[in-house]
């Protein structure tokens, strides 16, 4: 059995696999768990090992090149139209087998650990960042329904509630409302102070990546 091409659909415990030979027939087809999966790969002689470009993609991708495949990591929007008939996962692996050997497929770029580290960061700020807006949005909601408009802008925003915090009359916040602003605005502090070690450690990542002769 000569497998020119193998696909792998990657699923977070049990993986489809489908080798193909040298004329694109289906010489394999397997249902294999993710930590037997590189042992599997790691018997077959080198050939084409083509998967979708998600999560864990990268880090297999690197094994099986580091044990002589040619690795071919595809957008799963471009491998779609080639699964045929019902999706299941075996014509999924089937599907990106195919794809892998189309002359004019993008494929994704391999990346590195550091490079992975950077997109984690950044994704994770992303989150942090998301998280802050949607506080700021409820905190204006707040304040509106109860007929405080605030000027644009966070900076404006956080200033006008140092003012309102520390007013004592209590007229236009009640007590149960002015302990919620200060609970949203102490957990908008804390975003703020996790997004820049994030990017602090975003910035010493590249830095030292470039140091090492790297990007």
């Amino acid at each position: 059995m000569k497998i020119a091409v193998l696909g792998i659909d990657l699923g977070k415990n049990v993986c489809s696999v489908v080798g193909l030979d040298l004329s694109g027939a289906v010489v394999l087809r397997r249902r294999v768990r993710r930590d037997t999966l590189i042992d599997l790969v790691a018997k077959l002689p080198s050939c084409i090992v083509g998967m979708e470009a998600c999560c864990g993609a990268h880090h297999l991708g690197r094994l099986f090149a580091a044990q002589g495949h040619d690795i071919r990591l595809m957008s799963p929007e471009y491998v779609r139209p080639y699964i045929k008939a019902q999706k299941n996962d075996d014509r999924d692996a089937e599907g990106i087998a195919e794809a892998a050997t189309r002359p004019t497929m993008r494929f994704v770029e391999m990346k590195t650990e550091d490079q992975l580290d950077m997109q984690t960061l950044h994704r994770s700020r992303e989150r942090l960042v998301g998280e802050r807006t949607a506080l700021i949005n409820q905190l204006r909601a707040i304040l509106l329904d109860r007929g405080i408009v605030v000027p644009q802008g966070k900076r404006k925003l956080d200033q006008y509630l140092v003012i309102l915090m520390n007013e004592h009359d209590g007229e236009r916040l009640s007590a149960r409302m002015r302990m919620l602003v200060a609970d949203i605005r102490a957990q908008w502090h804390e975003l703020d102070r996790e997004s820049e070690n994030l990017m602090r450690n975003s910035y010493a990542g590249r830095k030292r990546t470039k140091m090492l002769g790297g990007w």
